[in-house]
Parts: structure tokens; C-alpha cells; sequence
């Protein structure tokens, strides 16, 4: 897919070298590349990326697939998620001559991204002080499960884990229930999207400077900030959390209520949205006036029987007939689709939230597009998310290479 007219990638022309693996530095690598940057993704020789191999489900593979990719597992739909627009080589950077190839690609490099645990890539000759001495100007982000110091900084960093150790399932969850996990990786995810930001305020900041900076970023760290309120309650007032379920503890009626045939979300955040609520939708006016219910501290205090009257009114009617009702009044609410309800959304078809991409071993493929646009248009998938070394050559050769060496280090598993 071309840019379009007046569109430029903001990140053209820089080089980023991914070595990361599963989720957080992934998503990190794949946003810049989405951006333009040309992401480089070094993996292991025989394996790769860990979620190459996390199936099912896995991408088809067809039989007009490359015959050098005959010995690799199907394309995991785990790795097609967060490796879009990327090239992947395969380097041995245990054997020295592996370790060159890589000193070679830091010193044409802007960005290195990696998430081994701390101190590992400097004992093997790619830690920031090399690297820099190497490239003043490379900016080393290291993504982490708990940072660079600390006591647990030697501790390997795994989503679900942190999600439990730094907060976040204890206030997920019915409130007498058990702590559980959210849906997806969330604490992944954000580590990513703060490595991105901080990656991209340095490449800014290296425009004035001409400097490199090492990035220290961690699921840790991430999930606390991503506690917000929450941590801000008891940094403040020394107020412990619970779990609410889709309830929220300051706002009420703010929660996911069951209506005849599923479910709807509600968000009445304010008295006049409470109003129209009770008034235009419930029929029921004398809620809005009801001492019990006329202002949000009152409700936040009758919670348990404003609950029940929202819910036995909404368990009248079916879902549809309720979204109708809610339209157009300016009371938050949303039905709870699932998963392919949310690519049926009208909204999602109307924003083009898919892109259909050609893969050299799968044919066609739908993945999720980059979700920002620049003057209207998004930014484009160049590249499909690559099979296991399918760039090696052609990044060997950009080093200089020949074919002849090239070969050899493949028949030495170095490449």
C-alpha cells in the first residue's frame, strides 16, 4: 500500500535494530516501523522469536511456499500481530564472527531495542557501553521485567506475573471473586507503547544534542504508572483498592448491566446524565429526584439498590431494543460484543481497523492496521510480518557480503 499524496513517513530513514521477543519490545519495534523506520529483527538461528512457535492457531502454509522455509512451523497468528513491517535475519552473536555482524549493524543503527535480562547482552559484548562506543548516536532502550537496579533487576519479566506482583489483579475482578488477569497482555502492551514514546523523544532529542541515550523501561515500573487513579488514592489518602468488577468506585451507575438477551455498559458520569438516563430511557423520572439517587455521592452510598432497579428495568427488554433507546441522548453506553462483533462494528469498517497483506507462506492475510493516520490516511503495512530469516541475504549483502561468505556462515549455522 503507497502513502498517499502529501503523506511522508515520519521516521524514514532510521534503522532500528529489534532484538526483542514476545510482546512488549515487539509492539515497541513494529510502531516505529509502522512509522517508516526500517526495523531489523534479529532472531536466533533455529527458532527465532519464542511466539513464532506459540500455536494454535497458526496462518495456513501454502504449498507454493518458499522451499527454504519447507523445515519451519506454521506462521503463529501471535507473531503476525506485533511484527508488521519488519525484516528478520537470523545471527549467532555467541561465535565472534556472529558478534562482528552485529557490531557492524550497531554502527549503522539509530535505535537498538532489546529485552534480555539485565546484563546478559553486555556479557556477550552488545551492552550499552560497547554499543555506544561503537555509535555515539545510538539510542539503547532496554525493556525489562523490573529495570536496571533494584534488587529484582536479574528477575526475568513476564505480564502476568507483574499484572499480579504490581497491582493490577487485585482490582480485577467481581468483588467476591478471585484476583484475575485482564483479557489481553495489557501490561505488555503499555511497556511497549511507553518504549516507543520515550525511543521517539529521543531520536528528538539526539536532533540537538547528536547524542545517543540509553532508555531504561520496564513492565514493572509501567504497571504501577498505569495504576493511576488508583495509586493516586492511596499516595494521597492512604486509601486501599478492592475490586469493583466493571464497576467504578467513585461513579455509580458506571458498570456492564445484563438485559434480556446480553449485556450493555453504562457510563453515567454526571447528575444530568443520570437524569436523562432515568427520565428519557428507564421511564422512570422519580429515580433523578430520589434523595436516595439525585447525586453521585448518594448513589456511590445506595449502589446495591440502584443496581437492582437499573437491572431488573434493562432485564424488560432485549439488547437492541436498549441501544435504540440510548442513541442520541449523551449517556455513555456501548453494548459488550465480542470479537467479531468488534470487526463488524460499523466504526471499525468505517475506519479500515484491518488490512489485508500478501505473505510469501500463507498468501493472504487479515491483520489489525496501525491505529493512527496522518492527515487522514494511516500509515501502511510495506511489509508482512517476516518468516524466520527471510532478510538475512539481503541485509548481509547491505553489509557487504558476498555470496560466497554469506554461505559459509549459513553452513556454519552463524547466519
Amino acid at each position: 500500500m503507497p502513502y498517499g499524496p502529501g503523506i511522508s513517513p515520519p521516521l524514514k530513514g532510521i534503522k532500528i535494530l529489534d532484538m526483542t521477543r514476545v510482546l512488549a519490545g515487539p509492539t515497541a519495534t513494529m510502531l516505529l516501523a509502522d512509522l517508516g523506520a526500517d526495523v531489523i529483527k534479529v532472531e536466533e538461528v533455529t527458532r527465532g522469536d519464542d511466539t513464532r512457535a506459540w500455536n494454535p492457531p497458526s496462518a495456513p502454509t501454502l504449498p507454493t511456499a518458499p522451499k527454504e522455509t519447507s523445515h519451519l512451523p506454521p506462521e503463529s497468528a501471535y507473531f503476525l500481530a506485533v511484527n508488521r513491517n519488519k525484516r528478520s535475519i537470523t545471527v549467532n552473536f555467541k561465535e565472534p564472527e556472529g558478534l562482528e555482524i552485529l557490531h557492524k549493524l550497531v554502527k549503522q543503527s539509530d535505535v537498538l531495542v532489546e529485552n534480555f535480562v539485565t546484563g546478559k547482552l553486555a556479557s556477550m559484548g552488545l551492552g550499552w557501553e560497547t554499543c555506544h562506543e561503537l555509535n555515539p548516536r545510538l539510542i539503547y532502550a532496554s525493556i525489562t521485567g523490573y529495570g536496571q537496579t533494584g534488587p529484582y533487576k536479574g528477575a526475568a519479566g513476564y505480564d502476568v506475573i507483574v499484572e499480579a506482583e504490581a497491582g493490577l489483579m487485585h482490582i480485577t475482578g467481581e468483588p467476591d471473586g478471585p484476583p484475575c488477569k485482564v483479557g489481553v497482555a495489557a501490561t505488555d502492551i503499555a511497556t511497549g507503547l511507553y518504549a516507543h514514546g520515550a525511543i521517539m523523544a529521543a531520536l528528538l532529542s539526539r536532533q540537538q544534542t547528536g547524542k545517543g541515550v540509553w532508555i531504561d523501561c520496564n513492565l514493572f515500573e509501567t504497571q504501577i504508572a498505569g495504576l493511576a487513579n488508583i495509586a493516586s488514592n492511596y499516595l494521597v489518602a492512604g486509601k486501599e483498592a478492592s475490586r469493583h468488577g466493571t464497576a467504578h468506585p467513585s461513579i455509580v451507575p458506571y458498570q456492564v448491566f445484563p438485559c434480556r438477551d446480553g449485556f450493555l455498559m453504562i457510563g453515567a458520569g454526571n447528575n444530568k446524565q443520570f437524569k436523562t438516563l432515568a427520565e428519557k430511557i428507564l421511564k422512570n423520572p422519580t429515580l433523578a429526584t430520589d434523595p436516595r439517587f439525585s447525586t453521585n455521592d448518594a448513589r456511590v452510598a445506595n449502589r446495591t439498590e440502584l443496581v437492582k432497579i437499573i437491572s431488573e428495568a434493562l432485564m424488560e427488554e432485549d439488547r437492541e431494543h436498549w441501544l435504540q433507546q440510548f442513541k442520541g441522548l449523551g449517556v455513555p453506553f456501548g453494548p459488550i460484543n465480542n470479537i467479531q462483533q468488534t470487526f463488524e462494528h460499523p466504526q471499525a469498517i468505517a475506519r479500515q481497523v484491518t488490512v489485508e497483506v500478501e505473505h510469501g507462506r500463507s498468501g493472504k492475510l487479515k491483520l489489525v492496521a496501525p491505529a493512527v493516520a496522518y492527515n487522514g490516511q494511516k500509515m501502511p503495512v510495506r511489509l508482512p510480518p517476516p518468516w524466520l530469516s527471510e532478510h538475512t541475504t539481503e541485509v548481509m549483502e547491505e553489509l557487504g557480503y558476498s555470496r560466497e561468505e554469506i554461505s559459509r556462515l549459513r553452513s556454519r549455522a552463524i547466519i
